[in-house]
């Protein structure tokens, strides 16, 4: 009888490490995407070693922002420059939770069915997704909205984070024109 006991405990911890296994196939953890972080993260990690911060402000119901994290945001190229070069943020634009920057509190606004700081970053224009580009001192550069490509996205990515953007236009920069001499 202790034979059978033994036989049938060794088949049920057989089955629940299959079943483990098969679990973690399903839902393999990413080891090698972008090191996302809250607002208030990238926030805290910029005043000790300041980086630009790039804003995905997205919604849990957005197509385009569930493509852009499966095919630009998984992009190997594009992680390594945003985990080099910026902090990155995820910033559901319809959560619910107070989010404070520098002494100031960002609260869920009912009436535009939106967060604040997802008001704050877009100007008032509600689109879906949009990247938002902050500079070292949290000032914003510039809202971009709409889904981008991994081309499009790297473009913008070393435009802003390279200090193009102060030299000359985004169209000069993607034609390739060098920027002025000072």
């Amino acid at each position: 009888m202790p034979f059978k006991k033994n036989y049938q405990l060794l088949i049920l911890l057989f089955v629940l490490i299959a079943f483990a296994g098969f679990k973690n196939a399903n839902n393999p953890v990413k080891k090698d995407g972008i090191l996302w972080l809250t607002l208030e993260e990238a926030a805290a990690k910029s005043k000790i070693e300041p980086r630009k911060i790039v804003v995905d402000v997205y919604t849990d119901w957005c197509g385009w922002c569930k493509k852009m994290d499966k095919s630009t945001f998984s992009d190997t190229k594009v992680v390594a420059y945003v985990n080099k070069n910026y902090y990155a943020v995820k910033l559901n634009a319809e959560g619910k939770e107070p989010i404070s920057i520098n002494g100031k509190k960002y609260n869920y606004n009912a009436q535009y069915r939106a967060h604040e700081a997802a008001i704050a970053l877009l100007n008032g224009q509600m689109s879906y997704p949009t990247t938002v580009y902050l500079d070292e001192k949290m000032k914003i550069i510039s809202p971009v909205p709409g889904y981008l490509d991994v081309k499009d996205f790297q473009n913008i990515l070393t435009f802003f984070g390279e200090n193009f953007y102060k030299k000359q236009s985004y169209t000069d920069y993607t034609a390739g024109t060098p920027p002025p001499k000072n």
